[in-house]
């Protein structure tokens, strides 16, 4: 073996990195970034979970647990009346609510029992386990100066509105994990085939036939989508069937924001082959493209727990409400009369037209 020709290949390939700027962005930018926005996702200043508190028991037990659960880091509680705040968690204002009843102080006493009632919006377990964790922190700290042998046990009364103890880790994350799924092979699928087309002269041929811009345009986006639908159809079918996630609502309005995610992604992957010229360089979009809609659509964090200025950029991203919208029909039972699912499919439906636009501006007569 020859030192000399190792280290020849070994200084070739690292001039064809040296020049390939896309890579090293690749190997030393995106890490960077990424682990950047695991920073602040987990660990920045975002909002905390809203909390509402029906305290009955003015003057007693019920109100110093309640005053220091206003203080509390965890949640960001404040008092308020039944009404208002079961109105609040109906509307998705509020993570939960905490009610003290007038007989709060009056059961620690007689049977040594401590009973906040907790109500729980539930669709999502993070911010109802902050509550409960809140909840607990606050009635210890107000009982800290009892005795052992008189201080009341804690037994709260935790109610869900959606979801439920019975539920899993991947009930929860089934629906975002859906359109995640969706998303990210056919967007994958999609770049590397019609960047395959273009290498391959496939699309320049098409484009000197007799046939017509409109047609091929039309062609090539159909047979894709078609692609992705089947894939879609065979993800939900999977996840609901098979792995048996939990389901609260209409499986056909389901498959339709699942489908129309499928064809941003199918759009977006053939707009984005445009820039690339290698399936390598296609494939390296992935970071650009896939981490920031993992990261940053709720599906790891709640996107009213992140920073301010991260929800600016969640709320640009098409699939933030694509799980919106399939957490609110398999978790909250919604269908298309609930304003929040409306808007969350327009914004999709909107997101599809915009990408079916610039897709169609790449199959140009001159193909590079």
């Amino acid at each position: 073996m020859s030192a000399r020709r190792v280290r020849a290949i070994t200084v070739r390939i690292l001039a064809q990195f040296r020049h390939d700027r896309r890579t090293l962005a690749l190997l030393f930018v995106a890490p960077i970034v990424i682990l950047g926005l695991l920073d602040f996702l987990l660990r920045g200043s975002g909002s905390h979970p809203a909390v509402g508190i029906v305290n009955l028991d003015q003057g007693g037990i019920g109100g110093n647990v309640a005053t220091r659960l206003e203080s509390s880091s965890l949640v960001s509680a404040s008092p308020m009346d039944a009404t208002a705040a079961d109105r609040g968690l109906r509307e998705g204002s509020l993570a939960g609510y905490v009610v003290f009843a007038a007989d709060f102080s009056t059961r620690a006493v007689s049977e040594h029992v401590l009973a906040p009632q907790v109500h729980l919006e539930g669709s999502q377990p993070g911010p109802g386990q902050q509550v409960v964790a809140a909840v607990d922190q606050a009635v210890v700290a107000a009982i800290s100066s009892l005795t052992a042998a008189g201080a009341p046990r804690l037994t709260p009364q935790v109610s869900y509105l959606y979801g439920g103890p019975g539920l899993d880790s991947l009930d929860y994350l089934g629906a975002a994990l859906i359109g995640l799924v969706v998303f990210f092979l056919v967007f994958v699928i999609t770049s590397v085939a019609f960047l395959r087309e273009r290498s391959q002269g496939t699309l320049e041929r098409l484009m000197a036939s007799p046939l017509r811009r409109a047609e091929i345009v039309v062609g090539y986006m159909i047979g894709f989508t078609v692609l992705a639908l089947l894939q879609s159809a065979e993800v939900l079918l999977f996840s609901l069937y098979v792995l048996k996630l939990h389901n609260a609502g209409s499986v056909p309005l389901i498959f339709l924001v699942v489908v129309l995610m499928a064809i941003v992604a199918v759009n977006l992957g053939i707009f984005l082959s445009m820039f690339a010229r290698t399936e390598f360089q296609a494939v390296q979009f992935i970071p650009l493209v896939v981490a920031p809609q993992l990261l940053l659509s709720g599906i790891l964090v709640p996107v009213s727990s992140e920073p301010g200025w991260l929800q600016v950029v969640s709320n640009v991203l098409p699939l933030t409400y694509a799980v919106d919208g399939l957490r609110d029909v398999m978790l909250k039972g919604a269908d298309l009369s609930w304003s929040v699912l409306q808007r969350d499919t327009l914004v999709v439906l909107g997101y599809c037209v915009v990408v079916i636009v610039l897709a169609g501006l790449t199959l140009r007569r001159r193909v590079a």
